[in-house]
């Protein structure tokens, strides 16, 4: 009994170290989406971002990846949405922010595991030193309708509540910081600590909001409820009403992918309803 107690803590022990020694890398056989890394250039006012994507898609898996450098302008940046995609239960979710910029477009930016060629996400292997973390900068017509129109998710838009022009200025910057940082140095993606959500609290931190933890930042599905409690989110309207109104699926379905696409899905005769 005691050799084999003594062989499972042997065999035990090389796991661990084995896991532990394991290491982020940006050189592997990336699935299409991924294969690029953003970065950006900060002159000024003046931002030149690299490798933003935007996929052409056909389904959900045949597509052909385009990848483009877009410059925007600090100056220009007038609001900021958050938004959050469901995937087969109410409890989690997986949240986003676009940056508006007026004339020059919107930047959406998903924080996301770097899936490799054949990957499908697990929550549970995101524990365990699996994906790499990946910051997407892309075009609304691929962040947005990738999610409703070929992987039949739920999609919600919240416009932020207007806050100091510099401070909205201030978080885009942090985002193109940590894509910056993880083009040179990559990390581990974790499901629970180091995501979607918790990096969006990190960084609203870092631009001075104030952002107490709190467990819906860990069950992300009610992520909406927190920002609208904090009053992140407009409060007019009870809560079920302004998250009834935040939802774009159906209208983002029926929206041809053309330069006025952000503009439409934004503006509705009447609120979707929540099936």
């Amino acid at each position: 009994m005691t050799w084999i107690l003594a062989g499972g803590l042997l065999v035990g022990a090389s796991a661990l170290l084995w896991w532990l020694r394991l290491r982020p890398s940006n050189e592997r056989d990336w699935s299409p989406e991924y294969a690029k890394m953003p970065w950006a250039q900060i002159e000024g006012d003046a931002v030149t971002i690299h490798n933003f994507r935007h996929c052409d898609y056909r389904s959900r898996t045949d597509f052909t990846p385009h990848w483009e450098t877009k410059r925007v302008h600090l100056s220009q940046l007038r609001g900021v949405d958050f938004l959050m995609n469901y995937f087969g239960t109410p409890h989690l979710a997986h949240t986003l922010v676009s940056f508006d910029f007026g004339a020059e477009g919107h930047v959406a930016i998903s924080i996301e595991t770097r899936r490799q060629q054949g990957d499908v996400y697990s929550p549970l292997r995101g524990m365990f030193r699996q994906y790499e973390l990946c910051y997407v900068i892309g075009d609304e017509r691929d962040l947005i309708r990738v999610r409703t129109n070929y992987r039949n998710q739920e999609v919600f838009l919240y416009p932020l509540v207007d806050a100091e022009p510099e401070r909205y200025r201030k978080l885009f910057v942090t985002y193109l910081e940590a894509a910056n940082e993880l083009r040179d140095r990559p990390r581990w993606y974790h499901s629970a600590i180091d995501n979607c959500t918790t990096n969006i609290r990190l960084h609203a931190r870092a631009s001075g909001f104030a952002t107490a933890w709190n467990w819906r930042l860990l069950l992300n599905g009610y992520a909406d409820e927190l920002l609208y409690r904090i009053g992140w989110i407009d409060r007019a309207l009870p809560f079920a009403e302004t998250k009834a109104r935040a939802r774009i699926t159906e209208r983002v379905r029926a929206t041809e992918p053309g330069p006025d696409f952000s503009a439409r899905i934004r503006t509705a005769a009447a609120p979707d309803v929540i099936r």
